[in-house]
């Protein structure tokens, strides 16, 4: 029978076959190693070369170190994780289960941007970003979820997620102790037997600064808006005169073009206005390069101003500080229009016939803070309520609606003098009294002479 040898051989070819592809696959290995590392190959044959040269090495111990060298570099893998684990010891991980590291998990939820935290099979936290803490002062590690937060949706989610495979959104409005909007995402994680692991990853964004400017904005466009309407209808309501009733009437005519000319210098007052902080909120984060010298700065704006004072009948004087130049960091152009919005609005809203004082200061630097420089820009007018005080800034915030308006007040220019001091690091503190006055200082961080 020749069936025993036929299998014999046939097992002798299969031997063959593998012993091949082995010897092919080892052979493209080391052909690949060597070419990864044959700079160093190179120049420790170099080495061994000159060193048999000049008899410093046996010619035939050089040719055994290049052999071997050639043949660690050839066969020596490049990955030696597996082997130096191998040589200490360690084996590999063979459970099914794919438990997270513990310090790794932590560390991620650590490094999550938003608030953040983990939850075990029971539905007690287990780990908790510092983020978290903002939001829930109460957290601690081991608490269940029920007494972290009362919200009955963010616990209905905990549970569902526990009992499924759903990633889940939910919305909580807290009213305690302020009111604000949150996001809360639940996801499920990898299932885990050993204790203490996370189930459950829970995320929070907070929504409320992005409500309050959606709101902000809202109310901008509103205001922008509403204000631009008012002299528009009144454009509107005199050309209609004009082109009926009053077309035959000379004095009528005259009066109403006196009307229209006001209300069109004002519709171009709030879009200057309007532009102006607009280009200032876009340069908000670039800091300035120029450096500005306040003296003259304000020296500048008090001359430019005196016609519009005399109009007023309002005496303006300025008290420089010459010591030495009260230079610092800024962009001229920004702050002559801080100075010019200051000095305008003492003018506009002081007393008729009264006094705009306009002082330029220094206050030497102590402790940590830098010595500033400032100008302040007081008026002797009927002052301010304090309740208006913290508001001033707001866009279109006016104390008194009708006389701003009057004026011609468009209740920005505060907000572009709060916009440009942020951009110069600036400071704006205001102190009024009913019926002595208000005084409106800017300060700013003062140039050194090194600088």
């Amino acid at each position: 029978m020749a069936i025993g040898p036929e299998l014999s051989g046939g097992r002798w070819m299969a031997r063959k076959a593998e012993l091949e592809a082995w010897t092919i696959t080892v052979w493209l290995g080391a052909r690949r190693r060597l070419a990864i590392r044959w700079m160093p190959l190179a120049a420790a044959t170099a080495i061994l070369a000159v060193l048999a040269v000049f008899g410093r090495v046996d010619a035939a111990a050089a040719l055994t170190a290049a052999g071997v060298l050639f043949a660690a570099a050839a066969f020596w893998p490049l990955d030696t994780t597996v082997l130096l684990e191998a040589l200490a010891g360690a084996g590999r991980r063979t459970d099914s289960t794919p438990d997270l590291d513990r310090k790794g998990w932590r560390a991620v939820v650590d490094a999550i941007p938003t608030a953040a935290l983990a939850l075990d099979a029971a539905g007690s936290v287990v780990h908790h970003n510092r983020l978290v803490a903002e939001l829930f002062p109460r957290i601690r590690n081991g608490l269940p979820m029920s007494q972290v937060s009362r919200n009955p949706d963010l616990i209905a989610a905990v549970d569902r997620a526990l009992a499924t495979e759903d990633r889940i959104d939910v919305e909580l409005i807290e009213r305690v102790p302020v009111e604000r909007r949150v996001s809360a995402t639940v996801s499920r994680l990898g299932r885990s037997t050993a204790p203490s692991s996370p189930h459950l990853l829970v995320t929070f964004r907070d929504l409320t600064e992005q409500d309050r400017l959606a709101q902000m904005r809202a109310d901008f466009i509103a205001n922008a808006s509403h204000e631009l309407r008012t002299p528009l209808a009144s454009l509107r309501a005199f050309v209609e005169t004009l082109q009926g009733p009053a077309r035959e009437d000379a004095i009528a005519r005259e009066r109403f073009l006196r009307l229209m000319a006001s209300q069109a210098e004002r519709m171009t007052r709030l879009i200057d206005d309007l532009l102006s902080l607009s280009r200032v909120e876009m340069r908000v984060h670039l800091p300035p390069r120029g450096i500005v010298e306040l003296n003259e700065t304000a020296a500048y704006v008090c001359q430019s101003l005196e016609p519009v004072a005399e109009g007023a009948k309002t005496a303006l004087s300025l008290q420089r500080d010459d010591a030495t130049p009260a230079r610092i960091r800024g962009d001229r152009e920004e702050i002559v229009q801080v100075v010019q919005n200051l000095i305008q609005n003492a003018i506009k809203y002081g007393r008729e016939g009264g006094h705009v004082d306009v002082r330029v200061g220094r206050t030497a630097a102590r402790g940590s803070q830098s010595a500033k420089v400032w100008v302040s820009v007081g008026d002797d007018g009927p002052g301010i309520a304090p309740v208006h005080l913290p508001r001033l800034t707001e866009r279109f915030y006016r104390v008194n609606v009708a006389s701003s308006r009057e004026k011609g007040g468009t209740g920005l220019g505060l907000a572009i003098v709060k916009h440009i001091l942020n951009r110069h690091r600036g400071e704006l503190k205001i102190a009024s009294k009913l019926g002595v006055g208000s005084t409106f200082t800017v300060s700013f961080d003062e140039l050194g002479g090194g600088n």
